[in-house]
C-alpha cells in the first residue's frame, strides 16, 4: 500500500469557484499538503470544457504529422518559441540523474501571442517576441490560443490557492500573475518499447516554473519521484489536470514547496501527446521568497531573480539546438 507521500493527491476545486463559504482556505489547506509533501496534485471540477482539451491534444497531433521540413521552418529561437526537433535538448541540469543522452520526443513552444508592433517584440525583447506559427495548418492557431486563454484563468484563479496555502491573503499573487509569462509545449512522444537505463522520452528532471498544469492524458507515461527516492506512475485521471511546482516556486517560498523530480517514458505501444502549460510571474517582477516564508531563523536561501536571468542560464544548458544555432552564428 502506498504511503501518505506517495499518493498523489485530488484537489476539487468546484466548491472554491463556486465561492462556497470556507471552500477557498480548504482547498488551499489541501494544496500546501500536497506542495510540502509530493509537490503534484490533482485538479478536478476546474472549469476547463473537455472538447477544448481534446481540440488541442488534435491540434498537437496535427502539428507533428506534418514533414520535418516543415516543421523545422520554424525551428526555436533565442525567446524559446517554435519547433524543438526529436532529440534537440538534454537535460542536464537534472538534479536527481546525470543525464547523457538527449530527450526522445519533439516539442512545439507557444508563448503569449504578442502583435508584431508590441513594443516588447519591435524591440526584440527576450522572451517577450511573437510565436513562430506553422504556415499550412488552417485554424491551428485560433485552436491553440483559446486552449492558452482559458488555462491562463484557470491560473489566475490557483493562485489564490497558493497565497492562502502561504498564509498571504488571497489576491497577494493577482498582480504578479496580470500578463504573465506562459509557454505552452505541446510535446510528441514515439512509442519507445526498449528502453534504456539511460534514455527518455523526458528525462529526469524539475521544471522552472512557478507552477506548471499538465493537461488530462488517457495514454499513461509520467512518473514522478517521491521524497523516498521512489518512483511512482501518475494514473490518468479523466479531466483531472496535473499539477507541479519547479525551481521558481521554490525560490518565491523560500524551500517550503517541493519542486518534485519526473520523467516521461511512452511505453504504451502508440503514439503520446502531452500538453503541458509553464507558468511563472509578469516578466519584471522581482522574484524573491514571500513574507510568510523569512524570518529570523529562515533567512532568503536565494537571491532576488528575474524570469529572464534565470532562463537565460537555463536556456543554455538544455537546448542542444540553441547552442549549434550559437556557434553557426
Amino acid at each position: 500500500m502506498a504511503g501518505a507521500n506517495e499518493t498523489i493527491p485530488v484537489i476539487d476545486l468546484g466548491p472554491c469557484f463556486a465561492g462556497e463559504p470556507g471552500a477557498l482556505d480548504r482547498a488551499a489547506a489541501e494544496l500546501h499538503h500536497a506542495q510540502k509533501e509530493i509537490g503534484f496534485y490533482f485538479i478536478a471540477n476546474h472549469g476547463i470544457p473537455r472538447p477544448l482539451i481534446q481540440e488541442a491534444f488534435r491540434q498537437a497531433a496535427r502539428f507533428h504529422g506534418q514533414p520535418i521540413d516543415e516543421k523545422m521552418k520554424i525551428r526555436i529561437d533565442k525567446h524559446n518559441v517554435g519547433y524543438l526537433p526529436m532529440k534537440g535538448d538534454t537535460l542536464r541540469t537534472s538534479v536527481v540523474q546525470t543525464v547523457t543522452k538527449p530527450n526522445l520526443n519533439e516539442a512545439l513552444f507557444v508563448a503569449r501571442d504578442l502583435p508584431p508592433d508590441h513594443p516588447d517584440v519591435v524591440a526584440d525583447r527576450r522572451f517577450r517576441s511573437a510565436n513562430q506559427w506553422p504556415p499550412t495548418l488552417p485554424g491551428f492557431r485560433d485552436s491553440v490560443m483559446a486552449y492558452c486563454d482559458a488555462l491562463e484563468r484557470l491560473v489566475q484563479r490557483l493562485v489564490r490557492l497558493y497565497a492562502r496555502a502561504l498564509d498571504l491573503p488571497a489576491e497577494y499573487f493577482d498582480a504578479a500573475f496580470s500578463d504573465f509569462q506562459y509557454k505552452l509545449r505541446m510535446t510528441h512522444y514515439p512509442p519507445q518499447p526498449a528502453v534504456a537505463d539511460d534514455e527518455f522520452g523526458i528525462a529526469p528532471h524539475t521544471d522552472t516554473s512557478f507552477l506548471t498544469v499538465l493537461a488530462p492524458n488517457d495514454v499513461p507515461g509520467l512518473s514522478i519521484r517521491t521524497q523516498d527516492g521512489n518512483w511512482i506512475d501518475a494514473p490518468a485521471i479523466p479531466d483531472a489536470f496535473v499539477v507541479n511546482g519547479g525551481q521558481l516556486l521554490l525560490r518565491w517560498t523560500n524551500d517550503r514547496f517541493l519542486a518534485t523530480p519526473h520523467r516521461a517514458i511512452n511505453r504504451s505501444g502508440g503514439e503520446r501527446y502531452a500538453l503541458a502549460f509553464f507558468c511563472d510571474a509578469h516578466i519584471d517582477w522581482p522574484i524573491a521568497a514571500v513574507p510568510t516564508c523569512v524570518g529570523p531563523d529562515q533567512p532568503p536561501k536565494y537571491p532576488t531573480t528575474y524570469y529572464t536571468d534565470y532562463m537565460v542560464a537555463y536556456q543554455k544548458r538544455t537546448y542542444d539546438l540553441l547552442a549549434d544555432q550559437q556557434a553557426a552564428e
